[in-house]
């Protein structure tokens, strides 16, 4: 009695959703092996009208991710994501995400002995220039000290922060309503909580997985072209070099593509991120673990990073969350799933995955059931989140070119929806170019 009423509340609210549709708060739906198909395709009808909502989460990973980060298996129960993608154990933990983290700059300096090469500047350990890393093992070597090393100033700045919000910004009414602050006698923002956790978000898996994959196949393994001429083609932006950079998009592997040769080096990664971040302590008597999301900071990020070995052009966007680049994933949706459960979501606090339906996909019969099958088989195979835009690329071209007959035009961006003639051109241009699926 008690499930078929909770069934009955969920599709309500879904109900008021697609009627309302209300920007914030956010909406999602955590789905279970339990669940029925009847309530994805629910959220179904909702995604197919281009929404944007409600995102999709997997509840046993994210009950697994709680579990192993110490909470009891009622608060993991109790607990799921919010805000983005961030995992949280609700009414019982302060859980923050503390800023983000840019993997693709850091190669980028570990290609250049510490050096800017936007600022011509010294910024990290001078660990040596490209041409001096001898093998692919080398190169992994040095970008791991380049990334602990940036660890490292990340979580000492993030230090001073924290004890600032608990030294001068209080926040009584919040801890009334979170356990433990009244009977440990602490506010909420000075480590009260039961648990307290510090999230840093990894940025731009899909680039940094490219960039790393392609030097290891065409300068280390195949010998495509040599340092000297890859260090001429970035410095230009590829002007000269039109056929590098033909090499680097269409004759390398690519992440999102079911290919383990590529994402393998997402894998290397992931694990690098993970080892310099996790289970290192706050000031609120908890712990430092990860995400990998980027809100829009992937925009950004990629403005602050010339051209890269993935042939990719200077200061264009990088990936966003734990997506292929945008464009290079060719072999259609379920490569993606299997390139992005190859990481280990269930050691992070959330992932965010994108991915991009044509209207017309909708218009096959089965399109609910084959949607509901990817789902399912993202999240049997551990994966933590995946959201839909559904909308075609000449819409969005046309309302960038008329605004004003799209006023009411939403898309999903990263972990959240907004209004397209909101979002800034480049960011507009980013989902634009991202994959367009009209099939499974």
């Amino acid at each position: 009695m008690v499930p078929m009423l909770l069934m009955r509340c969920h599709i309500f609210f879904l109900d008021v959703i697609r009627e309302m549709r209300i920007l914030q708060p956010s909406s999602m739906v955590q789905i279970s092996g339990k669940s029925p198909d009847s309530f994805i395709h629910k959220a179904l009808d909702i995604i197919k009208t281009g929404f944007g909502q409600p995102s999709c989460f997997n509840t046993e990973a994210i009950i697994q991710e709680l579990l192993r980060q110490g909470k009891n298996i009622i608060d993991a129960r109790n607990g799921g994501a919010s805000g983005c993608v961030e995992t949280g154990a609700f009414g019982t933990e302060a859980y923050w995400l503390t800023g983000y983290f840019n993997l693709s700059k850091i190669l980028e300096v570990t290609l250049n002995n510490g050096l800017d090469r936007r600022t011509n500047k010294l910024v990290s350990l001078e660990t040596g220039n490209d041409k001096d890393y001898k093998n692919f093992e080398d190169l992994m070597g040095a970008f791991k000290l380049q990334v602990n090393y940036f660890a490292d100033i990340k979580i000492r700045g993030n230090n001073v922060i924290e004890k600032t919000f608990a030294n001068y910004l209080p926040v009584p009414f919040l801890s009334l309503l979170v356990e433990d602050c009244i009977s440990n006698g602490k506010d909420y923002n000075c480590g009260g909580a039961r648990y307290n956790t510090s999230y840093i978000q990894g940025v731009g898996l899909g680039s940094i997985t490219d960039m790393l994959t392609s030097i290891r196949y065409n300068i280390f393994e195949n010998k495509t072209f040599s340092w000297a001429d890859l260090a001429k083609a970035l410095d230009s932006d590829f002007k000269g070099y039109e056929q590098i950079q033909y090499e680097m998009i269409y004759k390398t592997p690519k992440f999102g593509n079911d290919d383990d040769y590529a994402d393998q080096q997402a894998v290397m990664v992931f694990e690098i991120y993970y080892d310099a971040i996790n289970g290192r302590s706050n000031t609120r008597g908890g712990v430092y673990r990860i995400n990998m999301l980027p809100t829009t900071s992937h925009i950004y990020f990629g403005s602050v990073i010339g051209a890269t070995a993935d042939g990719r052009n200077a200061y264009l966007p990088l990936s966003e969350g734990i997506s292929p680049f945008q464009g290079v994933d060719h072999n259609g949706p379920t490569s993606v799933i299997k390139s992005a459960s190859k990481i280990d979501h269930l050691r992070t606090g959330g992932t965010l995955l994108n991915q991009k339906f044509s209207p017309s996909f909708f218009e096959d019969e089965e399109s609910y059931e084959k949607l509901t099958a990817l789902i399912r088989s993202y999240f049997s195979l551990d994966g933590h989140h995946i959201q839909f835009n559904v909308v075609n690329a000449e819409t969005l071209k046309d309302a960038q070119q008329h605004p004003e007959r799209y006023r009411d035009l939403i898309v999903r961006v990263a972990g959240y929806s907004d209004y397209f003639n909101d979002l800034g051109e480049d960011l507009q241009n980013e989902i634009i170019k991202r994959t367009e699926h009209e099939n499974l």
